[in-house]
């Protein structure tokens, strides 16, 4: 049994950056809906896959009152590069490096890769509702249609 959040939790309120020197938490999202996706690394071929799939579904999100919300733990800095690069229409945040919302998630984990380990986040993606509480969980995440899943996911709810 975990102690991790779970489906019909709420979603842990941990402050994160946003690019432009903000806050955001899930309780500023109390009263609709909200998808948050985490993912590993900014420009990295699956995390720019992903967001652009997200910012290519937004009109639909913004149609059923769903907010979307990209997390890692990048710099702020990095993400505006990201947004400004792949012209992204999604809203990002800064997990904190230590403590963070991730953390509490139990999606910040060791990791291996060729032989060496390493702390990296698994790409997971939460459906929130109005309540703040988590409806659906995807654990790690295949990103191949996976905001086309996601949007009839929140659609269906």
């Amino acid at each position: 049994m975990s102690d991790f959040p779970a489906q019909g939790d709420a979603m842990p309120d941990i402050a994160m950056e946003t690019p432009e020197g903000g806050s955001v938490r899930a309780s500023d999202f109390q009263g609709r809906k909200a998808v948050f996706f985490f993912y590993p690394k900014d420009n990295t071929p699956g995390c720019t896959t992903e967001a652009k799939d997200f910012s290519a579904l937004r009109p639909g999100f913004d149609k059923l009152g769903v907010a979307v919300l990209g997390i890692s733990k990048d710099s702020p800095q990095k993400h505006r590069n990201f947004v400004a690069k792949h012209e992204l229409t999604i809203d990002l945040a800064t997990d904190s490096a230590e403590d963070g919302l991730s953390d509490a998630l139990g999606i910040w984990t060791e990791k291996s890769m060729y032989g060496k380990t390493f702390m990296g986040m698994v790409r997971t993606t939460y459906l929130l509702g109005e309540d703040g509480k988590i409806e659906r969980v995807w654990n790690k995440v295949t990103v191949k249609e996976h905001a086309d899943e996601v949007l009839a996911a929140a659609a269906a709810t």
